[in-house]
């Protein structure tokens, strides 16, 4: 058996004849481009947008002032006795400690603190302290003492007279402060104030119930 073996040439010349196409003038050439997918830089800007969205939030919630707040700490009745010769009159002493609390990042300066006493709704006798400074996110303690010696009962005589009689008087008290909150170059006007109902009993001058909320 022989073999044959063909040059490059004779392969050449015998392949497949290539015949060129006749250009078409109606022809149109497309162009086909890759197809891109942009959600991944959308949803970039939407969760740098929620971020900024956030932190400007929580920017807003820590450093807007608020008010600050009263907490009756300690509340000791001295004396209480009522005289009704030659007329109503009652003598009461009150001792007390009230907690200022800042609840801001900036200090507090307030210029006084206030307490009041009263008997149904209408008041007795004022007593103030001196100004002080709370800390940011601290709290301060003022002690004040409430005297009244000799008041006249001029109002609600009938309903005293029935409480001496039960042996038990509720007083009203109210405790308000008046600061100013240092917000960098700021200075803003604050307050708060808390009222308490102190039930007391004349016969062992003690306090047999009190009730605070703030107003």
């Amino acid at each position: 058996m022989t073999t044959t073996k063909m040059s490059k040439r004779d392969l050449r010349d015998s392949s497949i004849p290539y015949t060129p196409l006749s250009p078409n003038p109606n022809q149109q050439n497309i162009i086909v481009l890759p197809v891109y997918d942009h959600r991944p830089n959308q949803i970039n800007r939407c969760l740098t947008f929620t971020g900024i969205v956030l932190i400007l939030s929580a920017a807003v919630f820590f450093l807007y002032p608020s008010d600050p707040t009263l907490q009756l700490a300690r509340l000791q009745l001295n004396h209480v006795g009522v005289k009704s010769s030659p007329k109503l009159t009652i003598d009461l002493s009150f001792s007390l400690t009230i907690r200022v609390r800042n609840r801001d990042f900036f200090s507090l300066d307030y210029e006084k603190l206030v307490v009041s006493i009263g008997y149904r709704g209408r008041e007795f006798g004022v007593v103030s302290s001196e100004g002080g400074h709370v800390r940011a996110r601290g709290s301060s303690y003022v002690n004040a003492t409430l005297d009244l010696n000799g008041f006249e009962v001029v109002h609600d005589v009938i309903y005293l007279i029935a409480d001496l009689a039960e042996g038990v008087i509720p007083f009203d008290t109210n405790t308000k402060v008046d600061g100013v909150l240092g917000l960098f170059l700021f200075k803003i006007p604050l307050k708060a104030k808390i009222s308490c109902e102190v039930y007391v009993n004349t016969n062992n001058q003690t306090i047999v119930h009190q009730d605070c909320y703030a107003v």
